[in-house]
């Protein structure tokens, strides 16, 4: 026992600093893919699926406004390429019928069109307008997308507590042009390895947003979806907050529900 502690203490001296330190972001970056390369992978199966759901936007004063909306989306089939997803607006009046189609992609930045009925016309969002406000919410198009495995680099922090759980602590870094965000603090619990919390970090390193994904519920026995999710702006005060329906999975959707072509046949 003696030998074997002197003979690692000896190759430890042997090591430069700067070894050491690249074997230690090695490790953390492993790790942290490993937590989300996990989270994914449990979250995977469901085809295709659709909900309901109410936007609240909430001013710092406490003053709200409420949308009604629908999302309807499609696993990708493989990991080369990203989910389909389309948001569809039933209220207020002034929105109805506006529609949002993204195709997320990997290491490039997504594309989204936007249906406006009033012009009849269906619009490409630029990628340098992907930071902005999604109708006026807390939310960004960026959020809308779905965040896909392949989308980031990963480090691992540790794990600490968040409510009532433990959870691993990952920085996820955007591989893709034209992210709002540096990182993404991601908070996993160590049970399920769902998504609790996420702090959006700024460009320039400054806390951005908190997103608190919450009152998750489980679906055809595999599938857990948070059904409030509260993005807080920590520079202005402004929470939005979407709250859930029922989900549907596996309700035979495919590609050609969403192209650019069937966006004015949606109804």
């Amino acid at each position: 026992m003696i030998r074997f502690l002197s003979g690692a203490f000896t190759i430890l001296l042997m090591l430069s600093p700067q070894t050491l330190l690249s074997q230690s972001i090695t490790n953390s970056a492993n790790r942290g893919a490993e937590i989300a390369r996990e989270a994914d992978i449990r979250g995977q199966g469901w085809k295709s699926s659709r909900v309901s759901l109410t936007m609240i936007l909430q001013d710092r004063k406490g003053r709200t406004k409420e949308r009604k909306l629908n999302i309807s989306a499609l696993e990708a089939p493989d990991d080369r390429v990203g989910d389909k997803s389309l948001v569809v607006f039933d209220s207020p009046a002034d929105l109805r019928g506006t529609i949002l189609l993204s195709h997320a992609k990997i290491k490039e930045d997504d594309d989204q069109w936007l249906f406006l009925p009033a012009l009849k016309r269906v619009k490409r969002i630029s990628s340098s307008n992907k930071t902005g406000a999604f109708f006026g919410s807390e939310f960004s198009y960026e959020d809308i997308t779905a965040q896909e495995f392949g989308k980031y680099s990963y480090d691992f922090v540790g794990e600490k507590p968040c409510g009532e759980l433990m959870c691993f602590v990952v920085e996820r870094r955007p591989d893709y042009p034209n992210s709002g965000y540096s990182v993404l603090i991601t908070y996993y619990d160590t049970g399920e390895y769902r998504p609790q919390l996420i702090d959006y970090i700024d460009l320039k390193g400054r806390p951005f947003k908190q997103l608190v994904l919450s009152d998750y519920q489980k679906y055809e026995d595999k599938f857990w979806r948070a059904q409030t999710l509260t993005m807080k702006n920590m520079k202005t005060g402004k929470t939005s907050i979407l709250q859930y329906g029922s989900y549907e999975f596996d309700i035979g959707l495919t590609d050609r529900d969403f192209t650019r072509g069937n966006l004015k046949n949606i109804r």
